[in-house]
Order: C-alpha cells, then sequence, then structure tokens
C-alpha cells in the first residue's frame, strides 16, 4: 500500500480501513473513503502503537496495519516464553500457535527463533470487496497460518497479475475447485477461500467440516484452488484498477452502453470472456455469438480469438494438464444451478455425485441454455478427460451478487464442497 491520507480514496483505503477494523480502533464502514471517521481510527491505531498520532498512514504505520490483513504477526521467542502464555498475550489460543508452527516441540521452544503468532480472527474476509492485492494478503496469511496449505503461480493474466493456486491435502485423488472466471462474479472467490481456512482449521484441530472428518478428507484427497482466475476483471469491477488498464476497459465498454460499467464486466482486461475461450465446441460458441452481435472485445460474450488466446484461460488449461484431478467445480454466480455433463458426454458417476451436490446445497441438477453450453471449463475438461467436473451457479439474484448475499452462499455451498471432496 502507498502513502494514505485525509481525502484519500480507493482500493489502498479500504485495505487499511480492514486493518483498522480487525484491530479494534474503527468501526466504520468500509467504503474505501479516507474520511473523518478513518482519519480519527488510524491516530488511534499510531498511538497505541507507539507512533505520531498525525493521522496519515505512512510506512510505519502501513507496516503495522498489514498485520492484520495478514491474520498473523512474527513473534522471536524469550526465554520463559509458552505457546499457553503466547496465547494470553496476543488473545489466542495455545493450540493455534502449534497449528501455525508444527515443527516445533511445545516443550522444547528454541529461545532466539521467530515463530509464527495467529491473530484472533480469521484470514479470509468476507465482508469487504475483492481485490487482486486483497488475494495476495490473504495468500501469505493462509500460507503462514496453515503451513499445510501450499501456493503457487499457474500463470499470469493479461495486465501482469498472478493466477494463483492454493493446494491443501495428501490423498491420491487430486480435486480443482476454481472461481471468479467471469469478473462481476468475485464473490465466488472469498467463498472457496473460506471453505479452505475453515477446513485447515478443521483439519488443525482435528475437528469436521459440516460433519465430515477433516483428516479423513485430507489423507484421502489433495485439493487444489484457483480463487480469482480473472485478477484484473475482479480489480475493475471492484474499483482497484486503474491508469491505461481501466482506461482500455472503458474504451471497450462505450461499444456496449446497455452494460452497466464496471458492474456488469465479465471479461478479463483484454475484453474476452474467459469461460467462452477453452477448446470445447470454441466454434458453435464463436457462431453464436458473433450472431448476437458480440464480435470483438466486450464487457461479456467475446470468445477472444481462438481458444485458449487468453492467457488467464491459457493457464488453467496448462494448469489442469499437468495434473490428474478425479473431479473439479467451476463456480459462478447466479442462479441455483449445478451444470454436469457437455452436450452428450455424460462422465461416469457424474449424474450420481451431481445429484449428491444438488441435495447437500438445495440447487437444481440442470442443463445450461443451449447458446452458453460451449467453450466453458466445464466443458473442455469433461471433453478432454471424461470424468465428472461441474459448473455451479451460486447464489440467486442479480450479479455482482451484494456482500449480504454471503452467508446463504456459504450454508449452501459448504456442504456441496465437502461432499464433492468426499465423493471424488
Amino acid at each position: 500500500m502507498q502513502q494514505l491520507l485525509f481525502g484519500s480514496r480507493g482500493n489502498s483505503v479500504l485495505l487499511l480501513q480492514l486493518a483498522l477494523r480487525r484491530e479494534g480502533s474503527s468501526h466504520g464502514e468500509l467504503d474505501g473513503v479516507f474520511g473523518a471517521k478513518t482519519l480519527n481510527a488510524v491516530r488511534r491505531f499510531q498511538s497505541s502503537r507507539g507512533l505520531k498520532p498525525d493521522g496519515t498512514a505512512g510506512e510505519k504505520t502501513i507496516g503495522f496495519a498489514e498485520d492484520y490483513l495478514l491474520g498473523f504477526v512474527k513473534h522471536r521467542l524469550r526465554r520463559g516464553d509458552t505457546f499457553y502464555r503466547l496465547g494470553k498475550r496476543y488473545g489466542v489460543s495455545a493450540e493455534s500457535i502449534r497449528a501455525s508452527n508444527p515443527s516445533l516441540d511445545p516443550a522444547e521452544l528454541p529461545v532466539g527463533e521467530e515463530i509464527t503468532v495467529p491473530l484472533g480472527f480469521n484470514v479470509v474476509p468476507t465482508d469487504v470487496r475483492y481485490s487482486s492485492e486483497l488475494l495476495g494478503y490473504i495468500v501469505r496469511g493462509l500460507t503462514a497460518r496453515y503451513p499445510l496449505i501450499s501456493a503457487q503461480t499457474a500463470g499470469a493474466s493479461a495486465l501482469g497479475r498472478p493466477v494463483t493456486v492454493l493446494r491443501f491435502g495428501r490423498g491420491r485423488k487430486q480435486v480443482f475447485f476454481n472461481a471468479a472466471h467471469h469478473a462481476n462474479e468475485w464473490i465466488t472467490a472469498p467463498l472457496v477461500l473460506d471453505f479452505l481456512e475453515s477446513y485447515a482449521s478443521a483439519h488443525a484441530r482435528k475437528g469436521t467440516v459440516t460433519g465430515r472428518s477433516a483428516a479423513r478428507l485430507y489423507d484421502s484427497t489433495t485439493l487444489f484452488i484457483a480463487p480469482m482466475v480473472d485478477p484484473d476483471g475482479v480489480d475493475l469491477v471492484n474499483g482497484a484498477l486503474e491508469g491505461a488498464g481501466f482506461a482500455h476497459a472503458l474504451e471497450i465498454a462505450e461499444d456496449y452502453p446497455r452494460i452497466p460499467f464496471p458492474e456488469g464486466w465479465k471479461a478479463n482486461a483484454e475484453g474476452t470472456d474467459l469461460n467462452l475461450n477453452y477448446p470445447a465446441g470454441w466454434e458453435e460458441a464463436k457462431r453464436i455469438k458473433f450472431a448476437q452481435g458480440v464480435k470483438g472485445p466486450a464487457p461479456r460474450d467475446y470468445v477472444g480469438t481462438a481458444p485458449l488466446s487468453a492467457p488467464e484461460s491459457r493457464a488453467i488449461y496448462e494448469f489442469t494438464r499437468a495434473h490428474d484431478f478425479a473431479l473439479t467445480l467451476s463456480y459462478h454466480t447466479q442462479g441455483g444451478e449445478i451444470y454436469w455433463r457437455f452436450g452428450d458426454i455424460e462422465p461416469e458417476g457424474a449424474r450420481e455425485t451431481g445429484e449428491a451436490l444438488a441435495q447437500v446445497s438445495g440447487y437444481e441438477l440442470a442443463d445450461p441454455e443451449a447458446e452458453s453450453s460451449y467453450a466453458g471449463y466445464k466443458d473442455w475438461f469433461i471433453q478432454e478427460y471424461r470424468r465428472p467436473g461441474f459448473t455451479v451457479e451460486a447464489g440467486r439474484g442479480v450479479n455482482p451478487l451484494p456482500l449480504s448475499a454471503y452467508d446463504e452462499l456459504k450454508q449452501d455451498n459448504f456442504p456441496l464442497m465437502a461432499t464433492a471432496l468426499q465423493r471424488a
């Protein structure tokens, strides 16, 4: 984050407000506007950290605030430290500190070694608009607090942002969840990330995730999650994209005045709809969308110049080719439906698994409309591997779904994701 002061606006202010709320200095709105409430909150935060309370969030203030975006602090062990005493000091359980430092023997803590101490809240926020920058903090926080989670970069977006994949589990069967192929469906990113954190926390506590043994799921499957396939588009929709990238998108959008900008934007930064860019009936998708008048870069429905012409879809394609997924879930919004086949291809066991997913979520097992039945990730996966692949149209309403819809999304989809792992 850059230096912030009274009158600043934008995504960096939003992240600062999130940190101040988590720390307790602010109870104000997360609106990305550095107004009087944020100014006073910064001053309180600075005073609590022994900084000059000038209300300007400079390097030192932001450095302290970032702990509350990451969800952990580093502590150098001193003589007499125990996990119990550290838990009392930081307001967390000894068990959570142990889970973040699995290589250490609690009875013989090495003086001078730096350890990870989790803070008393979840890393994954569900009450704030997402951005690629926030995702970066979340990835760092999850991998530090839950060392069994690892992260890698599958590729880069059109504007150079990482397409990140997280991994958790050690089982033979590999499962892949992906989310936010479409920019204004960004709420699917916190959904899959929140599930991952709940799952990892349950595993650390030897507990359950939606009634299923976390240890058993961990030992039988390896879960991969790409939470934000379209980071540029998410940044655009949520006000975190600036400069030439924003200007280019705006120029594209001006040719489509009926699509609200930026909230109606589904595509990547180049105007390619990523879930119409996979090699599964791509030519048919092109014929349909061209007939509808979308023949070039657009906020939605442009299939690209060729299959995998977009770097984001190409990254997910190549990542999939490098693995052996038994089952995939592609998260979209909205409609409360689960799509489970591609054309007349019905992978073995897909209907039965789809029915199980529908039962636990309350969604309908369905087929997409003909004009939307080609060139998606799920379509390509089923065509290529003849294995169960599902598109989940989570929630109901109008995209982008508001954050007020999140609790219902969680209630419906945590059991769905756990069931997918169990049945892989």
